[in-house]
């Protein structure tokens, strides 16, 4: 298999609007937490104060935990949306969910009120329906793979 052949497959698309809102909005969701754990911004506690938490919890060792929680997060999200390997960021984000999930929410329930996994699991199902169906119309890779098949 060529690299061409492996960027089209990546790349192949739906080509309709469906994915744009859930592209747009769970990006921003991802890249917002994943700024929260990576520097600091909106109300986080960084990679040191997240990586201290993720130790206490049994992720170890806790900064790199917190350095790839948070990058997948944050490029994971910034890729949605821009519509760019959507792929293959819905596929890391999506393990990113079910770690989140059955670490840290999954003994307190379903509902948020309780800290439990309905958000998480809501990330993890649009993620899912990123990954099958591809980025959409208006995406980076709609252009690509359309450039490479001319």
């Amino acid at each position: 298999m060529t690299i061409k052949n492996i960027t089209a497959a990546i790349t192949k698309t739906e080509q309709s609007f469906v994915t744009l809102p859930l592209r747009l909005i769970a990006g921003l969701v991802f890249s917002a937490h994943g700024a929260q754990k990576l520097f600091a911004w909106f109300g986080g506690y960084g990679l040191e104060g997240t990586g201290q938490w993720m130790e206490s919890i049994g992720l170890a060792p806790g900064y790199l935990m917190a350095l790839m929680a948070g990058g997948a997060e944050f490029f994971g999200g910034l890729l949605l949306i821009a519509g760019l390997l959507v792929r293959p960021a819905s596929f890391v984000l999506a393990i990113t969910m079910v770690v989140a999930i059955f670490t840290v929410h999954i003994d307190n329930g379903l509902f948020m009120s309780n800290n439990g996994y309905e958000f998480g699991l809501s990330l993890l199902a649009i993620t899912l329906a990123l990954f099958i169906q591809g980025a959409g119309k208006l995406s980076l890779d709609g252009k690509i793979h359309n450039k490479l098949n001319q």
